[in-house]
């Protein structure tokens, strides 16, 4: 079967990998000049299956309103007039409550898991290398209200078998020995020991330089414009460099995804989130961290990539506004220096930012469509490189026709 897919950030790769894994003539398309260019390129770099879940949390919307009317905040709402904005917002609200946080947060636990199982296995199989390690990740709490927040993490972790450690500031700083340094005065920890780090944009060269290898087509500077429908399924899809038509076509387009599907009548809940991200060269070895630590507070990441450090974080929820705002890189700098001093010379970091392709209520949405040759694999939010790996497999078995080897429920809905 030849399979069409769209977009080339790691939710597109890892589709193609599989696609092509199970015997499908896969071409790949993308407008960039080479895969991960968009949300993929400058993440936070977290392989984070314990930690993923859903940013629509109880107190969250009263968070948010505080928030608008700080200059340094972790979320800022923009309202624009935008129906699918407000759409989005009214969903991302009414999914902020206990009992759908915790039914949101365990299915995203369930693709996360799965999808580290399957990265392990694709990185045993070829050797690829991506600056990646399997040291854990610390997620800090600094106010008691964020500790409980740990606590009630903690407990759905428990009921789902998966490793963890609350802590205290103390035992925090053994397991991250640089946090002796920080001038943040820290109520404790989660330790998640099984999670993993890397560099999400190196991985997916690499696995696009296997799969060209082996014969998978790349079509970059390939702008997607439309998909033309006849008789229930999808004919062809048109471009800047032309129709490509195929027997399947598969849908990883990040924060495009509902735009692409809107003309065929099918409403996709996923809007774009910007985030914020520097790099820079680790100057002090020892107040870096070791491995990848999440500051509940101020929901900035801090993930070591080699001799880089990488750090992510700041949400915009403000459409395709692409204004990079000094404030939101100060902030991030600022939480830096104040938990790792000394760490990076602010001033020789890059800085990027990016749209992440979030969901109202966390999970992503994959498979089937009603048009019966066109696929999802969409919406994955701040959890992309943690997920992508597991979502692509999924879809890939769906696309062969195969039962798909974890529960799909909660995820595979159009």
């Amino acid at each position: 079967m030849k399979v069409v897919v769209l977009g080339a950030g790691v939710v597109g790769v890892t589709s193609a990998w599989y696609l092509h894994k199970a015997g499908h003539e896969v071409v790949v398309l993308d407008q960039n000049s080479e895969p991960a260019l968009g949300a993929s390129f400058g993440n936070a770099g977290g392989v984070c299956p314990s930690f993923a879940g859903p940013w629509a949390a109880p107190g969250m919307p009263l968070k948010a309103l505080k928030w608008m009317f700080q200059r340094s905040a972790p979320l800022k709402i923009r309202p624009k007039i935008d129906p699918a904005q407000w759409r989005w917002l009214l969903q991302f609200v009414s999914n902020c409550q206990t009992e759908k946080f915790n039914h949101n947060k365990q299915t995203m636990q369930r693709i996360a898991h799965y999808s580290l199982a399957c990265l392990q296995s694709l990185r045993a199989e070829t050797g690829i290398q991506y600056a990646n390690q399997s040291a854990g990740v610390l997620q800090l709490f600094q106010s008691e209200e964020e500790f409980d927040y740990g606590a009630h993490c903690a407990h759905l972790l428990d009921e789902e078998g998966i490793p963890n450690r609350l802590v205290d500031s103390a035992e925090a700083s053994k397991i991250e020995p640089a946090l002796k340094n920080s001038r943040v005065p820290l109520m404790g920890g989660l330790h998640l020991p099984k999670d993993e780090t890397g560099d999400c944009h190196m991985f997916c060269r690499e696995l696009t330089a296997l799969l060209q290898a082996q014969g998978v087509i790349f079509h970059y500077n390939t702008e997607i414009q439309k998909l033309v429908a006849e008789d229930g399924q999808i004919d062809c899809v048109d471009t800047s460099a032309g129709s490509f038509d195929a027997d399947a076509y598969v849908v990883a387009l990040g924060a495009k995804v509902a735009g692409l599907l809107r003309p065929l009548g099918l409403s996709l809940p996923v809007y774009p989130v910007k985030g914020y991200s520097i790099t820079g060269t680790i100057q002090d070895s020892d107040n870096a961290p070791r491995s990848s630590v999440m500051d509940e507070h101020s929901k900035i990441m801090f993930t070591r990539l080699g001799d880089r450090l990488r750090v992510a974080g700041v949400a915009e929820i403000a459409g395709f506004d692409d204004t990079l705002r000094p404030s939101a890189f100060e902030n991030v700098l600022h939480r830096t220096e104040a938990l790792f001093p000394g760490a990076i010379k602010p001033a020789e970091c890059k800085r990027w930012s990016g749209f992440r392709p979030m969901t109202p209520d966390g999970p992503p949405r994959l498979g089937k469509t009603r048009y019966n040759n066109l696929f999802l694999n969409a919406g994955h939010g701040s959890n992309g490189w943690t997920q992508a790996c597991g979502t692509s497999k999924v879809v890939a078995d769906i696309i062969s026709g195969m039962e798909p080897e974890i529960d799909t429920s909660g995820l595979c809905q159009a």
